[in-house]
């Protein structure tokens, strides 16, 4: 789990406020999904689901991992959560929706934000004449070139 700051419109929430922000995106509130989006949205971060499940029933509310798959998916759709695929394997609930792109450290595990500004598509081939770019997601996957300890 890393944070960046250089990044806005990140969803930042509150402990007090969780219940409201639920509700602005018309989700109920039950006592599962209040602590999921309390551990989700209290700094910006890229978690895991296992990583929810587990500081959730940390804080001593006991939820399943289907609840916390469905809430988060849940986030997902409502456009409180991005949903950055890793790897086949391996996906992370990023509370940062605004436009951007992420450098995955593949040693550490490590995972930043980019700002799409500092990233230039170039052309692409085989887009059709009444097709243009939405969108797109990148990874940039890093390795270190020295050892911690150098």
């Amino acid at each position: 789990m890393v944070q960046n700051d250089d990044i806005p419109n990140q969803m930042l929430v509150q402990p007090e406020n969780i219940k409201e922000f639920l509700s602005s995106h018309n989700i109920n509130s039950t006592r599962q999904r209040l602590a999921i989006a309390e551990s989700m949205f209290r700094t910006q971060q890229h978690l895991s689901a296992e990583n929810i499940l587990e500081q959730v029933n940390l804080n001593g509310v006991q939820v399943s991992k289907a609840t916390v798959y469905n809430t988060l998916r849940l986030f997902v759709k409502k456009g409180m959560l991005r949903e950055v695929v890793i790897d086949p394997l391996r996906t992370l609930f990023d509370s940062n929706v605004s436009d951007h792109h992420h450098i995955l450290n593949v040693q550490t595990g490590e995972i930043r934000d980019i700002d799409p500004i500092n990233i230039n598509l170039p052309p692409v081939p085989g887009l059709g004449p009444n097709e243009k770019i939405e969108g797109f997601d990148l990874v940039l996957r890093v390795t270190n070139t020295t050892s911690p300890s150098d």
